[in-house]
């Protein structure tokens, strides 16, 4: 299997960030210098100069360098100020040139793929500027490792779009030829080192054996010193996760390799530089960027005057029958007391149940509540989902721990199977031995750990296997029934190939050791197949910088992690979003808004949900970069805000009419902090409009309002892992009414579209919209000249307001030699817009001069938009010309039971009228639109029978296929048409829904008001009021 990777702009946001702050900056391709080859001894410089093929040895003195920059500090400050007001961060005081002409942070949260934005970023670099040494230092040999992958699996990658490949090496002091090479290539050239390798080294004169390496002359290496031969390069610094590199001594050291200047990636920035890109917890969390979090805690209580051992796992649900709870008690048996589960309802005892067990006396369920997961008993005891009661060992709490861990394995699982997604649990303990021992024939023998999970493993597999022949239950039978083969350990290897605990490294909690990550690194691919049986894998804790396995679904730690950053740690093992056996990440472009459906961790605690999830909050909320707090309109003045792709400044008059409208809807308290009410209609799309003037810029504003931070936000990222769900959701009666059979005969069927428009006329719209819309960044930079102001407020300061500019002179720079790559640029836009090469060439040609010389400017981002722009009116133009027709298929009707989804049990909505029994409505919000549509749909004395249509009921249209939310039938004589299919959206303007979306609406108007004989309409509405409203129209 092979990892797939594609552009994302926010990746791309921060590549460019980094290289709009050189924005000025000549290319200089190929800088050389004389190398410094040492003493080389006599006799092989006579062997050189009488081989005629190795003449050119002789000469070889050439290095390739890194050219100086040549801007100003004002200059690099003013354009670190301009990126800093765009991307809404407080602006810098000054220029921070710790290491090199300047030092700048890029934030990014862990999953998000820092380091593929960073060899992306060397790219970039190279490309517009000529620069084309760097090194990336890293704190250990896990993130070492680790880096290196990343660079082999991505050249491909890299290679299709910047036709050449970066030659990368790890710094070994017993090898130092490889830095000659480095020197001497003019290609782009990284050296990958760990501090360990030189950080005590560093200290010139350090007693470490590295150190006296890198700072002495060597006898094998011509009598010169490796780090002045590094120096000689002027090479760029890129510090993965700087906060973990040690104090002064660390920085003191980096600046021996003389670096042009550095970049910091990291997701907690201990020390502040020149903040130039943030992308923090919060923001890849709204952004659907990584996995959402589920926590399911432990809490132990002892009951007062009882001993008994209760463990309440579960309450289980079913539309026949009424809540029921699975709990796990000891069973006086003849010869033994042992714990098991039963399924218990309102009205058993307990003391019945347990044989006649004395401790439980009085324990007669007397209410099951699954809104809130708890059981009450007559004797007014009230349990919660995850307590466990009475004496416990840790034994028992670990058990509990792995069976909880295997339970969510198996939920997900089968869902998971169906898309082609493997799932992976991962473990941590702190002790090999607790999962696997040697006898004394030095053969592998089980740990407790490993015994427990196999028990729990087996019990749990008994209830999923079913006599059903389905490709999961397959699965299930033919790889996954042996216990042993299912779990796997990965740790440090010692001599005779024993498992042994990892040793830490001095002052860390993570270990060194190589050979163990050499081989999670080797097998991660791997993993991923359906082929390989393992699912669950132990490790140690001490490894776990190691693990970065996208299609991690489970986390649990059999160990008490103790620190709040620990846990951030484990849960950021899992927190990529995972991808499929062709190797695709499932992101929101993959999998539209079901991201999180799919994309969910699950962390196994071993303390109570709240007392994780808080110390968890308090942790991210302490490196969550400085947010702004009010909306007020000082808060908006000086941003800038993207109008058609251009950023456009907020001046004093636009912010405070932005203030003005929040105060209007409500949407600030009289303290100016973001209400629950704005929030609210964000999230269901029902926010109030924009005053006229501001329209154009409504994306950039929300954005703003949106960035304002409210402690509430965290509370959304984590859910409870024990509150009850919904895991089975079965067809009724009511999908066999006459009703719903007539109208499931009418719309289930297949169709296949044809469109048929003069090419023509697409390519003279496109022409059009491509001149009036397009813009793409160019470089310039601004010369000011300017005078402090008398008096200043803080926001001023803030804002970098409190100089009076006197003059500016902006210029764009534009130099010929822009871009070493040659694109296939009709090539690229075909395949983004599936027309041929004829019509593109047209429209290219058919374009102003100037909007087709942006170009040059900005490759890649001149493509992105220009497919954009044509898919549009592409979309647009379709709507008018497309004709569908029936082919031969139907659905079956396991399509409204297929998606095997286990939803919260508070967003199911419990219906009479829907052919199934819950209902379950997208939205987060309390009510969201779809909610209220189907109450009131549930109500209507109109309304016979209804259906929220699954997402795999689909119409093809030329910009994707598309999904309808409702098949509703009508009693007769009671409405005007009595079948209807529905799209419930926050808003009835077309305005503000976008233009693909827009033509997919049209499409299924024209197949069902226009062609279809049938007696089925379609529109889109935005509650069942505007329905019957609309119905009298159609």
């Amino acid at each position: 299997m092979k990892f797939n990777f594609k552009i994302q702009q926010y990746q791309t946001d921060a590549v460019d960030a980094v290289i709009n702050v050189f924005n000025g900056q000549g290319f200089h391709d190929k800088t050389n210098y004389i190398r410094d080859l040492g003493n080389k001894n006599q006799t092989d410089a006579q062997m050189t100069i009488n081989t005629p093929d190795e003449e050119f040895d002789v000469i070889n003195d050439i290095g390739y360098k890194n050219e100086l920059v040549e801007l100003s500090d004002e200059q690099l400050l003013q354009n670190i100020h301009t990126l800093q007001s765009q991307n809404n961060i407080k602006l810098s005081p000054s220029l921070v040139k710790d290491l090199g002409r300047c030092s700048l942070d890029i934030e990014m949260e862990t999953g998000t793929g820092k380091t593929y934005v960073y060899i992306k970023t060397m790219f970039e670099l190279n490309k517009k500027y000529g620069w084309s040494k760097f090194i990336v230092v890293v704190p250990s040999i896990a993130i070492r490792e680790g880096v290196k992958k990343s660079f082999e699996v991505t050249t491909d990658h890299f290679m299709e779009y910047y036709g050449k490949k970066a030659r990368f090496f790890i710094y070994n002091s017993s090898n130092l030829n490889q830095l000659d090479n480095f020197s001497s290539n003019s290609g782009i050239n990284v050296m990958i080192i760990n501090t360990q390798a030189f950080a005590t080294s560093l200290k010139e004169g350090g007693r470490s054996k590295e150190s006296r390496i890198i700072y002495s002359k060597r006898d094998e290496f011509a009598s010169r010193r490796p780090i002045d031969v590094i120096k000689a390069n002027r090479p760029i610094l890129i510090l993965d996760e700087p906060q973990k590199m040690g104090g002064d001594v660390t920085q003191k050291a980096l600046k021996n390799f003389n670096p042009l200047f550095s970049l910091n990636y990291s997701a907690t920035h201990a020390k502040h530089h020149n903040l130039v890109y943030v992308l923090d917890a919060l923001d890849a969390f709204n952004k659907k960027l990584v996995k959402k979090i589920e926590v399911k805690g432990f809490e132990v209580k002892n009951l007062r005057g009882t001993d008994s051992y209760l463990y309440l796992e579960q309450i289980v649900l079913s539309p026949k029958k009424p809540p029921m709870a699975k709990i796990e008690l000891e069973i006086g048996h003849n010869k033994s007391i042992n714990r098991e589960t039963r399924i218990l309802g309102v009205d058993d005892n307990l003391y019945y149940k347990s044989e006649e067990m004395e401790q439980y006396k009085g324990y007669t369920i007397s209410e099951i509540n699954p809104l809130y997961g708890t059981v009450t008993f007559t004797n007014g005891k009230v349990i919660k989902t995850g307590d466990v009661v009475g004496d416990i060992s840790e034994n028992d709490m670990r058990r509990i721990q792995i069976r909880e861990t295997i339970l969510s394995h198996f939920e997900k699982e089968e869902k998971l199977f169906d898309k082609g997604i493997k799932c992976l649990s991962l473990f941590f303990i702190d002790e090999v031995a607790k999962y696997r021992q040697y006898d004394e024939n030095g053969d592998e023998v089980l740990g407790e750990y490993g015994k427990i999970f196999e028990q729990e493993y087996i019990s749990v597999l008994n209830d999923y296997v079913t006599l059903l022949d389905t490709p999961y239950q397959r699965y299930l039978k033919f790889i996954c029934s042996d216990a042993t083969k299912v779990h796997t350990g990965y740790f440090s290897i010692d001599k005779k190939g024993h498992a042994i605990d990892s040793k830490l490294k001095r002052g860390s909690e993570f270990s060194d050791d190589i050979s163990a990550y050499d081989l999670i690194l080797k097998n991660k691919e791997r993993l991923l197949s359906f082929d390989e049986p393992t699912r669950f894998i132990f490790s140690h804790s001490a490894l776990r910088e190691g693990w970065d396995n996208p299609n991690v679904f489970q986390i649990c730690t059999l160990k008490h992690s103790d620190s709040n950053t620990a846990k951030r740690q484990e849960v950021g093992r899992g927190l990529r979003l995972c991808v499929n056996q062709n190797g695709n990440r499932m992101d929101a472009e993959s999998c539209g808004e079901s991201v999180h459906d799919i994309n969910t961790l699950t962390v196994i605690a071993s303390e109570s949900y709240k007392t994780f999830v808080t110390d968890l909050q308090s942790d991210i909320k302490s490196v969550l970069y400085d947010r702004p707090t009010v909306a007020t309109s000082e808060y908006f003045k000086g941003k800038y805000v993207k109008v058609d792709d251009v950023p456009t400044l907020i001046d004093d008059k636009t912010a405070n009419k932005i203030y003005k409208y929040l105060i209007k809807n409500d949407y600030i308290d009289d303290d100016d902090k973001v209400t629950d009410k704005y929030r609210q209609e964000i999230k269901s799309g029902t926010v109030a409009e924009l005053p006229e003037e501001l329209k154009p810029m409504a994306d950039g504003i929300h954005t703003l309002i949106q960035s304002v931070y409210d402690d509430n936000i965290l509370q959304d990222m984590f859910t409870d892992g024990h509150e009850t769900k919904v895991k089975d959701n079965p067809l009724n009666d009511n999908f066999a009414k006459k009703e719903f059979q007539a109208l499931w005969n009418e719309i289930n069927h297949k169709y296949a579209y044809t469109v048929e428009f003069d090419s023509n006329e697409l390519t003279q719209k496109a022409i059009a919209h491509i001149d009036d819309k397009l813009f793409v960044t160019e470089l310039q930079y601004t010369t000011t000249v300017g005078h402090q102001k008398e008096e200043m407020n803080e926001y001023e300061v803030e804002r970098g307001a409190s100089f009076t500019s006197e003059k500016t002179r902006v210029q764009t720079l534009r130099h010929t030699e822009t871009s070493q790559v040659k694109y296939d640029l009709i090539g690229k836009i075909t395949e983004g817009t599936s027309l041929t090469r004829k019509t593109v060439s047209a429209i290219l040609q058919g374009i102003n001069i100037k909007k087709f010389y942006m170009f040059r400017n900005n490759p890649e981002e001149f493509i992105t938009k220009v497919i954009r722009l044509i898919n549009e009116q592409k979309a647009t133009m379709i709507v008018d010309h497309i004709s569908y027709d029936t082919i031969e298929g139907k659905y079956d009707s396991t399509i409204f039971t297929a998606e095997k989804n286990t939803q919260s049990f508070d967003k199911a909505f419990l219906a009479k009228k829907a052919i199934q029994d819950y209902v379950f409505t997208d939205g987060s919000a309390e009510k969201s639109i779809e909610r209220k549509f189907a109450e009131d749909l549930d109500v209507a004395e109109e309304v016979c029978v209804y259906a929220k249509l699954p997402r795999t009921f689909q119409i093809p249209t030329p910009v994707g296929n598309y999904s309808p939310d409702w098949a509703i039938a009508f009693y007769e004589g009671t409405v005007k048409h009595i079948f209807f299919i529905a799209e419930t959206k926050g808003t009835m303007e077309t305005l503000n829904l976008r233009p693909i979306e827009q033509a997919k609406i049209s499409c299924a108007k024209k197949l069902f008001n226009e062609m279809s004989t049938s007696n089925v309409v379609y529109h889109d509405v935005d509650s069942y009021q505007s329905l019957l409203d609309i119905m009298n129209s159609i």
